[in-house]
């Protein structure tokens, strides 16, 4: 793949302060109870969860701006919330953690979103989803690239985090993806299915396995299957590159000139893969434009990942805690 040396991580580490990046899409609050489980309710055959914390959290493209803003960057969060609690108390989380939040757009019509997840000894018991997936309207869809053209003269680059919640529309998706090209800025998406093909021309695509399986409509349990799916999605797509992530078979990069790489997962203890593409595509584009390659951005993003899935609910990556897990497997491997 590619072999990253202490001098190369301190530079491309010392280059990520300051990186001004944009998350478009769709916003939310991760809320948790902690708690135990030692009976079973006498109204129905369920577990009783007995509280011990309450938590929130930023999620969803909140989340990505979080991970940025924690390797030293400054997230400009672009999306919708609702007029409502859960608004006021994702806009305080963000004030708080000290990013910017005037291109939050209020859109009285539909909740903010919200994920509770109910969790007891480190296993989730049930999540409870409160949301409106029905796309935004052309009203809003204009408020949201407007807040993006404010800010497109300070931005490094842009991400597209898609959730099928309805921000980021067919329309709206072809719009910032011009913005983006015409002001010369690099573009990276997190798909979901339902605008699947419509990320034309980007910087990097990263969908999952599951995420392509249901887009072309195939199963892709070998590698051989994989690397097709990979060819078709880039020329579908015309991506300058494809980064395929497989879960606990790693990741593999596609690029235009036909470059093929697999990046072997680095996850140790897997406790929660909550959060963790948020992560992946927070890192791989933070490396990007800090002027690492596409290999390089994807070596780095799948320690990342790796490092997160090893703790329960929703965290950003620790800048700190991921150099100096790097650096610990480049030394370990030059012995």
């Amino acid at each position: 793949m590619v072999n990253l040396t202490p001098k190369r991580l301190e530079e491309i580490q010392k280059r990520f302060a300051g990186r001004r990046v944009a998350v478009v899409g769709d916003l939310m609050l991760d809320r948790y109870f902690w708690g135990k489980v030692s009976r079973i309710s006498p109204e129905a055959p369920v577990p009783v969860v007995e509280v011990d914390e309450e938590s929130t959290r930023l999620g969803g493209a909140a989340n990505v701006a979080n991970n940025i803003a924690s390797l030293g960057g400054v997230p400009v969060m672009i999306g919708v919330v609702g007029r409502d609690i859960g608004a006021d108390i994702l806009k305080n989380l963000v004030a708080s953690n000290g990013f910017p939040t005037d291109g939050i757009v209020v859109d009285s019509s539909r909740p903010t979103t919200i994920k509770t997840r109910v969790i007891a000894h480190n296993q989730h018991v049930v999540r409870i989803d409160q949301e409106e997936k029905v796309d935004i309207d052309a009203d809003t869809q204009a408020k949201v690239l407007t807040s993006l053209k404010n800010q497109i003269a300070s931005l490094d680059g842009i991400i597209l985090e898609d959730y099928n919640k309805g921000v980021l529309t067919k329309k709206l998706i072809k719009s910032v993806i011009k913005l983006a090209k015409d002001n010369k800025k690099k573009i990276t998406v997190d798909p979901k299915f339902n605008n699947f093909f419509d990320y034309q021309g980007v910087s990097v695509f990263k969908p999952n396995r599951k995420e392509t399986e249901e887009a072309l409509g195939c199963r892709l349990n070998t590698f051989t299957e994989v690397e097709k799916a990979a060819r078709e999605l880039l020329t579908k797509l015309d991506a300058d590159n494809i980064l395929l992530t497989l879960g606990e078979r790693g990741m593999l990069l596609f690029e235009r000139n036909g470059s093929l790489a697999h990046v072997e997962t680095k996850a140790r203890n897997v406790a929660d893969v909550s959060g963790a593409g948020d992560t992946v595509i927070a890192t791989l584009t933070m490396a990007i434009v800090a002027g690492a390659s596409v290999k390089e951005s994807a070596v780095l993003a799948n320690y990342a990942g790796g490092i997160v899935c090893g703790e329960v609910g929703i965290v950003p990556i620790d800048k700190g805690v991921l150099i100096q897990t790097i650096l610990e497997d480049i030394n370990h491997e030059s012995k």
